[in-house]
């Protein structure tokens, strides 16, 4: 298992913290660290002291950390056009040395989008855009020249196809959710990476077929699509310290209600592992408390050497 910590700083948090913890995840071993991409918070809260932009974030993180691999679960296709953000991402794939993984999705908050008159659209027109999108920025990354793309929703004409990112044909590309139809069919087609948030085993197992399913009506057999997994951890020494760890991620959100691995750290592997058992082969542990380095420490000590 490849494991990742992923934070939610629209939920409150400055670079500062940001990059205090990732430094702590790169020291402490594991392979990245990853951002939400959202401009205000899913529960009831001022969201002090206000949303970072994640490709500006991972931009300075780039040059402040020397092996974690840094990406996005995942940026919204909504907020940017797929031009400007494959020029973005290209240059922080520079700036890193090439440890970008891109996740990239449809959108799905609406506050967020008429907080800042951002336009939401149908769901059916938001996954029009990102398969628009998919298209446009793997084009443009991988375009030996010049790349023209003549859309619906966006046309280029001998667009340079410059910067390029360091790693080709393109940074690993992430696509995830739980569609049953567009979903596994995007991730076929332009994906190295499927992933689920927060989904229990059985659910998780489903979507996967689904996914290998689409993988075959597009006659995709190499490279095979890396499976992957976010998951809430409240990790603990006793039970008691998971119990805390566990209360400071129930809160009211308008999230979907997810569950949380929660235990000591035999426990905590004992039920990771079934996720390896369907698999999956990389996960993204949620750290929701950016404070809470010690829990980055146990996981690291105590979990990561006895994953699958």
């Amino acid at each position: 298992m490849r494991v990742s910590i992923f934070t939610e700083p629209h939920r409150g948090a400055t670079y500062d913290e940001l990059l205090r913890a990732a430094q702590h995840a790169e020291a402490a071993g594991f392979e990245g660290f990853f951002r939400a991409d959202h401009y205000l918070p899913m529960h009831d809260s001022d969201g002090y002291p206000g949303p970072t932009d994640s490709w500006v974030t991972l931009g300075a993180m780039a040059r402040e950390t020397s092996t974690i691999r840094l990406g996005t679960l995942l940026t919204c296709a909504t907020f940017r056009h797929p031009a400007v953000t494959a020029i973005s991402v290209a240059q922080v794939d520079q700036m890193s040395g090439g440890r970008i993984d891109f996740g990239l999705g449809a959108g799905w908050f609406g506050k967020e989008h008429e907080a800042y008159g951002i336009p939401f659209h149908t769901p059916k027109q938001r996954f029009d855009l990102l398969e628009e999108q998919l298209a446009v920025i793997t084009g443009l990354w991988s375009a030996p020249s010049r790349f023209s793309y003549s859309g619906r929703h966006y046309q280029l004409i001998d667009a340079p196809a410059l910067p390029k990112p360091v790693q080709q044909p393109g940074p690993p590309v992430i696509v995830g959710g739980r569609g049953k139809k567009r979903t596994p069919q995007l991730a076929a087609r332009f994906a190295d990476e499927f992933n689920l948030p927060f989904t229990p085993v059985g659910q998780s197992a489903a979507q996967y077929a689904r996914v290998a399913e689409a993988c075959e009506q597009y006659g995709r057999t190499k490279p095979p699509l890396v499976l992957s997994v976010g998951l809430a951890v409240a990790c603990g020494r006793t039970g008691a310290e998971a119990k805390r760890r566990q209360e400071a991620m129930d809160e009211s959100s308008a999230l979907p209600p997810e569950g949380t691995i929660t235990g000591t750290p035999e426990q905590v592997v004992d039920q990771i592992a079934k996720y390896a058992e369907i698999g999956a082969t990389r996960v993204y542990v949620r750290l929701r408390d950016l404070g809470d380095l010690d829990h980055l420490d146990l996981l690291a000590a105590e979990v990561l050497p006895h994953l699958p």
